[in-house]
């Protein structure tokens, strides 16, 4: 919680107000008990009439005073309560948008949705209570007690007892419940997570017909959760009629000794009434205060998820400013790179090497889990290489700023990824300021601009999260137009062209050569069709290039490449690559063929001569 005090400072002054209105707040209602007995004391029992009421009115001032006190307090802890829970969440986003994907696996995405919103609430209502019951619990109580021993010195032993009974039951609850705490937020996790799983997931589970089982697992965790957190509220709630059995039992300590006092002294009566009030208000103080312990373990726990992820060193380390001049031609170099999860033991990626010039496409292809996807993921630092040399135009990936490599990279992932927003917003998201004609290029090229102009608002129509009022073809489309509005130096296809069918992918591609032929284009790709024209294909198989050529030249030396091949294409298709794939003889130009022949030596030239004179 400490940690995150620092979020305080830029409201100090209105935490400075705050105090003081507390404090008014304070002082103005703890007069009350003292001049509700001046009445009794000085006014019932000595018949003054004129004292009473204006003593009554000094009282109703202070009330007044106290309620505005009241106001200011909690206007303030509110809005330095909402303002606090703010700023974190804006750091915590901020640094999550920092991290690379695997500190973001680290930790998980359902436990960084609950620390966002569960956590930081936690604590933001912590902070309100603490702003507005940590000074005001201890200076009524400090004061109370103060009042109450100069009112009636003989009865203070009261609110000792009391006191320290409530002290007693908030640390035994403390104790008991604060461990429950963090089961509780682990807990919370795993709800979240299956929640967010299943709604991802909904179609395959109902495709599958596997409700029962998921609802089981949910259940599950479910009641588990609700198990725990029956045993923390009944722990809580057990808390409460003690609290009350201790405050009652203080009311009635104090008229009991009040009475027996009364009975020697009549006008001990103003002094009686006014003690029981101060000690109503010490124990009420505590009772707070009790609430305030209970709520600060819970929050600790919070705080303490919060800060875990606030004070997390990202894995991927960047630049302020790039170091270097990167070359103004584009190209992508990988020098015997090297790539292995975090605890894995085995690498993905053994000894990566190849150029991929501007001008020219670049595909891999490789059995599933041969580590494409992985490769490509390297080129924007997804992913840092375990050991190796990745080179973007010339200069090493790990001397770029960020934003320096990203706007030179237009990244298409698997699966299509938009907005809530509008066509247009989605598009021009990489690039908003590239105008009008660049989209519409973009989404000509994208061999989306058929159904855009189908569409009630065309380029204004309404993109629902996620992209679920688009098929998946019409959401890869546009997320390759996103790529190409934003007209970068290099261009990667993650798998990008497999929900598009042979013809639309066939046209894209064709339109897509004039717009990269300076740029550098990675495709990664399971077809052979989307790749067989690229000027260069690498073939991996279990993380090693095992081939790197055209198409042809693949067919004739990679065999990984011959079986993918003859997998995907028919028996006549495969022998008719095959035989164009074949080196032909061509027969040697006659003046070539002269050259080669061996000369005739001199003597036998002149017997030539001789024979043909003759």
């Amino acid at each position: 919680m400490f940690k995150l005090a620092k979020y305080l400072k830029p409201y100090w002054w209105q935490v400075i107000i705050l105090l003081a209105s507390v404090a008014v707040q304070v002082w103005a209602s703890l007069q009350l008990p003292a001049l509700m007995a001046d009445i009794v004391n000085d006014g019932i029992v000595a018949g003054d009439l004129d004292f009473v009421w204006h003593t009554g009115f000094i009282m109703v001032g202070f009330a007044l005073l106290t309620a505005v006190g009241a106001f200011l307090s909690g206007l303030l802890s509110a809005r330095i309560g909402s303002a606090f829970a703010r700023d974190v969440r804006a750091d915590f986003f901020r640094q999550v948008l920092s991290f690379s994907i695997s500190d973001i696996s680290d930790f998980s995405t359902a436990s960084l949705i609950t620390r966002t919103t569960n956590d930081i609430s936690q604590v933001q209502q912590t902070i309100i209570m603490c702003l507005s019951m940590a000074l005001r619990a201890p200076m009524t109580c400090v004061i109370a007690i103060i009042q109450a021993v100069v009112t009636a010195p003989s009865m203070t032993w009261i609110i000792a007892i009391a006191v320290g009974a409530i002290l007693f039951l908030t640390i035994l609850v403390m104790a008991i419940v604060m461990p429950k705490f963090k089961v509780l937020q682990k807990l919370l996790d795993r709800i979240t997570m299956l929640t967010r799983e299943n709604l991802t997931g909904l179609r395959v589970i109902r495709a599958f017909n596997n409700e029962a089982l998921e609802q089981r697992k949910f259940e599950k965790t479910n009641r588990n959760f609700a198990r725990l957190d029956v045993i923390v509220n009944v722990i809580l709630s057990v808390q409460d009629p003690l609290i009350s059995l201790v405050f009652n039992g203080t009311t009635l300590l104090c008229i009991y000794i009040g009475i027996s006092l009364i009975t020697t002294d009549f006008a001990y009566l103003g002094n009686m009434m006014a003690f029981m009030q101060y000690a109503i208000q010490v124990v009420m103080s505590f009772l707070f205060l009790t609430m305030l312990f209970v709520m600060l373990p819970r929050a600790n726990v919070s705080a303490g998820r919060i800060n875990e992820v606030l004070h997390t060193r990202p894995k991927i380390h960047w630049r302020q400013q790039t170091k270097g001049q990167p070359s103004e031609v584009a190209s992508v170099e990988f020098s015997h790179v090297d790539f292995a999860y975090d605890g894995a033991e085995e690498k993905v990626l053994h000894d990566v090497s190849f150029i991929a010039p501007a001008g020219q496409t670049t595909a891999f292809i490789g059995s599933t889990g041969s580590g494409k996807s992985t490769l490509i993921n390297l080129v924007p630092r997804f992913y840092e290489a375990t050991s190796g040399e990745i080179k973007i135009n010339g200069l090493n990936i790990k001397d770029y700023a960020q934003d320096d490599l990203m706007r030179r990279i237009g990244y298409v992932p698997q699966r299509g990824v938009l907005f809530s927003g509008t066509v247009r917003s989605n598009i021009l998201f990489g690039a908003p300021d590239a105008g009008a004609e660049r989209m519409r290029l973009a989404a000509k090229v994208s061999q989306s601009e058929e159904f855009i102009m189908k569409l009630e608002h065309q380029y204004d129509s309404h993109i629902a999260q996620g992209g679920s009022n688009v098929s998946g073809g019409q959401k890869q489309r546009l997320s390759i137009a996103r790529a190409i509005a934003k007209d970068p130096q290099i261009y990667i296809f993650d798998d990008s062209f497999s929900a598009l069918d042979m013809k639309t992918d066939a046209k894209l591609r064709h339109a897509l050569k004039p717009v990269t032929k300076h740029a550098v284009t990675l495709i990664v790709a399971q077809r052979i069709s989307t790749i067989k024209d690229a000027e260069q294909i690498v073939v991996l198989n279990q993380g090693k290039v095992v081939g790197k050529g055209t198409h042809h030249e693949l067919l004739q030396s990679c065999k990984v490449y011959r079986e993918i091949a003859r997998s995907q294409l028919s028996e006549a298709e495969f022998e008719a690559e095959l035989k164009q794939a074949q080196p032909t003889n061509k027969p040697e130009p006659a003046q070539s063929s002269l050259r080669r022949t061996k000369r005739p030596s001199s003597k036998s030239t002149q017997s030539n001569r001789k024979e043909r004179h003759a």
